[in-house]
């Protein structure tokens, strides 16, 4: 029997511990499927303040590890929790870099020494696993605070026996966030001077970070098929479309899953009623209870609820919402949404509010609760966006019975079918142009199927049939395991 592969997550944030996105559910999901199919995981990730609030049991190990930073030398403390009881989360703690309220950033921008932090966090990771004799066979490493990681395994790790099988899988979550920093830090990185070119980790006389995972990993991959293309394009890869073309080889795209235990209404504490394929009658009461939970009127129970739960962000496609407000309440629905975001977007949708008050609710706010409570009572979820490089919350709709209208882009795309009334195949409505008219369109078309009763069940019934378990992402990560060893041994074929 073959050998458990041994992996390293290494990782910005991960759920319980500490979150910002969607990154923080795949770092906290995706480790507990890969042991459920035979792997040894470990993560490490840093010791925020975020997660020494958290309130998780960790254990602090009583040993520092020796960090270079330019000319000095830093120590980091390493602190051991658990995710799930049996995999072990180490924490890379320095106080002056991550004992912060916040993360990367705070309302008025990014902190300042950003590259320092995730130098030092890059360099940690390798010396964490020198320190403790942890040879992994695979180092999965998130979004750009961890892009360097293959370009040291490259160039000072690399005469280490330790790392010497060692393969690395970069995964872009985002590629709008790609950790850009004056040319002066790259003397703090200790990577060789030969590094600093465009073939390299140079970008427009800056560095670049995630530019770095992007050219040393041994495979990379995105969170949806359709986004590991689309990046590749002038219009969505943010100036780094041209190296991703050149490692296209090596560029994957597998969806993200997503926890079935968190969002189900078999068993979601948070609704008023559960349901399932089998009796989806509790979906009426938990439209009554987000009625009254917004202070809307019962009478919109007889027609379609329109949900959003999102960042108010232009990419989150509000521009296009903007330009349909008044038709689309000119007809005969109900709109809750739920989210915080720029500031023009919490102005509009107070003033939305306050000109529908029979028809619209709005939360300006970001409230677990509630939005368990929309993915139930909603009819229709909306996610216009202009770019979404996986989504969950189409997901999650789908195995509400709330039926997604969506933009066909990324992770949008290849995860809702459109629904054709001939065949009575398809789980939701999708339009192609970012076009508020295209969008509206779509939107009727949706509304008209929900007229009919007999068209609106099927749909529901083929919605909440749909299977994106963590198990079926595992394996394609495990076969991506696989093929980025082969890559470091120079024997890949594709």
């Amino acid at each position: 029997m073959d050998k458990p592969l041994q992996i390293l997550l290494a990782t910005p944030e991960a759920v319980p511990f500490a979150k910002t996105g969607g990154l923080a559910d795949v770092a906290g999901a995706l480790p507990k499927s890969l042991r459920a199919i035979g792997c040894e995981i470990k993560l490490v990730m840093p010791y925020y303040r975020m997660v020494k609030e958290s309130g998780h049991p960790l254990q602090y190990l009583g040993e520092e590890i020796e960090v270079p930073i330019g000319d000095e030398k830093l120590k980091a403390d390493i602190y051991l929790g658990h995710l799930n009881q049996d995999i072990p989360v180490y924490f890379i703690g320095r106080g002056e870099f991550f004992d912060r309220e916040y993360l990367y950033s705070t309302p008025k921008g990014d902190y300042f020494d950003n590259a320092e932090r995730f130098i030092f966090f890059s360099k940690a990771v390798l010396n964490f696993c020198q320190h403790s004799g942890f040879s992994p066979d695979i180092i999965h490493h998130h979004e750009w605070q961890t892009g360097l990681i293959p370009a040291y395994l490259k160039s000072i790790y690399q005469k280490d026996p330790l790392f010497s099988h060692t393969a690395t899988v970069f995964t872009i979550h985002n590629i709008a966030y790609q950790g850009v920093f004056k040319k002066e830090k790259f003397a703090l990185t200790g990577l060789p001077a030969e590094m600093y070119n465009p073939e390299g980790i140079e970008f427009w006389e800056r560095i670049n970070f995630m530019k770095g995972g992007i050219v040393y990993a041994d495979a990379i991959n995105t969170v949806s098929k359709k986004y590991s293309e689309e990046i590749q394009t002038s219009e969505y890869g943010y100036g780094l479309e041209g190296i991703l073309r050149k490692r296209g080889e090596n560029l994957y795209g597998i969806l993200n899953g997503v926890d079935y235990q968190d969002w189900n209404p078999s068993h979601d504490s948070h609704l008023v009623a559960r349901y399932d394929l089998k009796d989806i009658s509790g979906k009426k009461e938990c439209k009554k209870d987000l009625l009254k939970e917004l202070h809307l009127p019962p009478s919109l129970e007889n027609v379609p609820l329109l949900g959003m739960i999102s960042r108010l962000a232009d990419q989150k496609g509000f521009d296009l919402l903007m330009e349909i407000l008044n038709e689309l309440f000119s007809l005969d629905i109900g709109f809750v949404l739920l989210g915080t975001g720029e500031q023009k977007y919490h102005d509009l949708f107070t003033q939305v509010a306050r000109k529908y008050p029979q028809k619209a609710g709005i939360r300006i706010a970001y409230d677990d609760r509630l939005a368990h409570k929309i993915e139930a009572g909603a009819d229709l979820f909306l996610m216009p966006s202009k770019y979404e490089p996986c989504g969950l919350n189409q997901i999650y709709s789908l195995k509400y019975g709330t039926i997604p209208v969506v933009r066909a882009t990324g992770g949008l795309d290849d995860s809702i079918i459109q629904y054709d009334p001939a065949t009575k195949k398809g789980t939701g409505f999708k339009f192609t142009r970012y076009d508020a008219k295209e969008f509206l369109t779509t939107l009727k078309g949706a509304i008209r199927i929900y007229s009919e009763p007999e068209q609106w069940r099927q749909l529901i019934q083929n919605a909440m049939m749909a299977d994106f378990s963590w198990e079926r992402s595992s394996e394609a990560y495990l076969q991506l395991y696989r093929n980025a060893l082969e890559q470091k041994r120079g024997n890949i074929s594709r």
